[in-house]
């Protein structure tokens, strides 16, 4: 384990906590959700570059420009009354759109590609980030997205050190050569541990209800880390950018929490609420 690349990826995330922090409790939802529309803008700046190194044509400002604003429609929907159905319509109309700049391309080469592609990116990233907006207006929401993240993240850490220092089955090399099975099981045990540890700000939330969620949400960490891979791999590419020190890019960032913001969420309305 590179020990320069460990103090980057430290310094790194002190920084991004701090700044989450700071928006999520000492500022309005408003904020939280620019931030989230910003990491968005981002995630899909590095997303449409990976895809184009595979040569597939997309319009990727206007993508960028798109999955940025899912968030804040999700927040005037969330906040707003009268808004219930501005994320599907918003949804609806983008679609449109993105057949109707295929119209007007002399050339139509890859149209189904480059259809599919940029749609996929406004799902995985900008829809998805868009469930940590509904979750900051939940009742207690604040608390619900520090849980998310802490566990979530909690897990990568657990599966990064003990992978480093144990790791000795690799679990899928064609896709990622350094994930090992040891570090998946210390995410896994990392974040159920996070989560019983959360009791102490959760209370309303049984122990039961914790340790599924540390189990399941240490699971999709690591099948979201798994899939970014999968399209880094498929691309020919190690990170998504350089964005961050010690990270990458804001993607392989964001990875790991775009797969378990909507499956918590939804956890939270259907058996929590």
């Amino acid at each position: 384990m590179d020990s320069r690349s460990l103090t980057k990826r430290v310094i790194a995330s002190a920084l991004m906590l701090t700044l989450v922090g700071l928006v999520t409790f000492c500022f309005p939802n408003w904020s939280f959700s620019l931030l989230a529309s910003f990491l968005v803008g981002v995630g899909l700046f590095e997303y449409f570059n990976i895809v184009e190194r595979k040569g597939i044509f997309v319009y990727k400002y206007f993508g960028i420009i798109i999955g940025m604003l899912v968030p804040i429609i999700v927040h005037l929907q969330m906040g707003t009354e009268g808004y219930f159905t501005l994320e599907p319509f918003f949804i609806v109309i983008a679609c449109l759109f993105i057949f109707v700049l295929q119209f007007i391309r002399r050339d139509s080469s890859q149209a189904l590609t480059s259809i599919a592609v940029t749609l996929f990116g406004l799902l995985y990233i900008a829809w998805f980030m868009s469930f940590f907006v509904k979750l900051k207006f939940l009742p207690g929401g604040t608390k619900l997205v520090v849980f998310l993240i802490i566990v979530t993240k909690i897990s990568d850490v657990g599966a990064y050190f003990i992978g480093g220092f144990l790791g000795r089955h690799s679990l899928i090399p064609r896709i990622s050569p350094n994930k090992t099975v040891e570090g998946t099981l210390g995410g896994l045990l990392a974040s159920v541990l996070s989560a019983f540890a959360s009791k102490s700000y959760l209370p309303h939330i049984h122990y039961g209800h914790l340790a599924v969620l540390g189990l399941l949400l240490g699971i999709l960490a690591q099948v979201g880390d798994l899939a970014e891979s999968l399209l880094k791999r498929d691309c020919g590419v190690k990170d998504s950018g350089t964005n961050l020190s010690g990270f990458g890019g804001v993607l392989d960032l964001l990875d790991s929490l775009l797969f378990t913001a909507p499956i918590f969420y939804f956890y939270v309305m259907v058996l929590l609420k």
